[in-house]
């Protein structure tokens, strides 16, 4: 019986093509600059974004953690969502490794930050504070329900970080299922800020890698930061070589995990003793809440038996994500599995 796995993107197999892909890729030493595949996929993130150049790295975790470094030096004070995924889900990498303070902010159910809120955040001129040099956005919001961020949203925080002589990095883990949900590019939102990062390895199906893009000079800096926290890989290639057939062929498709996603959403809804909004549903993420005495971490346990996985997020709150490799069928066994599992039927 298949494995119908819910719990995240990031359970996604590589394409035939991206195996064929690693199998001959030119390969050379990346740490020196000279792996043409590397090289070739870091242009293609530049062009993607529409930033000057770009930067592979191991994980999204890196990612924002090498942007981190390169935008703020120790003492630095970052505006964040107290949802964010860089400051619940990295380890307190900011912190723990760059010595940077998070300002957190709450999230709105859209994932945005108040503009009000990120206005009167910013630190004043005085000894007794440290420096506010960074708002950081996600998009899509994770924990927000996958929620898209809209450019002009983009377009205001930037003027306003302008007007403060402040910095912008977009958490993009997601931001081509944010730009297709949205029928944009990704350079849309990437335009309103100073860096960008992107992840291959969720709704893209590569098997490893980031990117964070933008001006050349800043992604020299982020280069070193990368050699510092242990990211300088040699032949790269064979990875990076994936990821130029995600971004050449797995983009457009993202559409299908997004139908997939409403479709399950609006089946959930259904069911006795799920709490559900299918109208919030915008792009590959699900979150549901349950009504009854059945927790998540319970009904995950019942539905492993059934070889379906759910991500259990809080006594009551699960997540299910849609991606490569999961059909209309899959979601449907999947929805049978819960109905039974909730309602004996």
């Amino acid at each position: 019986m298949k494995r119908i796995d819910l719990r995240s993107d990031t359970v996604t197999l590589p394409t035939p093509q991206m195996r064929a892909a690693m199998a001959s890729a030119e390969l050379g030493d990346d740490v020196y600059g000279e792996d043409p595949t590397v090289n070739r996929l870091e242009e293609l993130a530049a062009e993607k974004t529409g930033k000057e150049a770009a930067l592979f790295v191991a994980s999204g975790t890196m990612a924002n953690l090498v942007a981190l470094l390169t935008h703020c030096g120790r003492g630095d004070e970052v505006i964040v969502g107290d949802r964010a995924h860089m400051f619940i889900n990295e380890v307190a990498g900011m912190a723990a490794l760059g010595g940077i303070q998070p300002r957190t902010l709450p999230n709105q159910p859209d994932g945005t930050l108040a503009l009000d809120a990120i206005e009167n955040a910013i630190r004043g001129v005085n000894d007794h504070y440290p420096p506010t040099r960074l708002i950081a956005l996600e998009n899509t919001h994770n924990s927000c329900g996958g929620a898209p961020l809209s450019v002009e949203y983009h377009r205001a925080v930037f003027e306003l970080a302008r007007r403060h002589n402040l910095q912008i990095h977009i958490d993009g883990a997601r931001v081509f299922n944010a730009a297709i949900a949205l029928g944009v590019e990704a350079r849309a939102f990437a335009q309103y800020a100073d860096s960008i990062s992107f992840c291959l390895s969720k709704g893209l199906s590569a098997p490893v890698g980031s990117l964070i893009c933008g001006t050349r000079e800043f992604i020299a800096r982020a280069r070193r930061n990368r050699k510092m926290v242990g990211g300088g890989m040699r032949q790269a290639g064979i990875l990076a070589a994936t990821g130029i057939v995600a971004l050449e062929t797995m983009i457009e498709r993202l559409a299908d995990d997004h139908a997939h996603a409403k479709y399950l959403a609006e089946q959930l809804a259904d069911i006795p003793g799920i709490a559900l909004e299918p109208a919030r549903v915008k792009t590959n993420i699900v979150f549901f809440d349950l009504r009854d005495s059945i927790t998540a971490s319970q009904l995950a346990e019942r539905l492993a038996r059934d070889n379906v996985l759910i991500g259990a997020t809080g006594k009551s709150r699960v997540r299910v994500v849609t991606h490569y490799g999961i059909e209309r069928a899959d979601i449907d066994a999947a929805v049978n599995a819960i109905r039974t599992n909730l309602t004996g039927f």
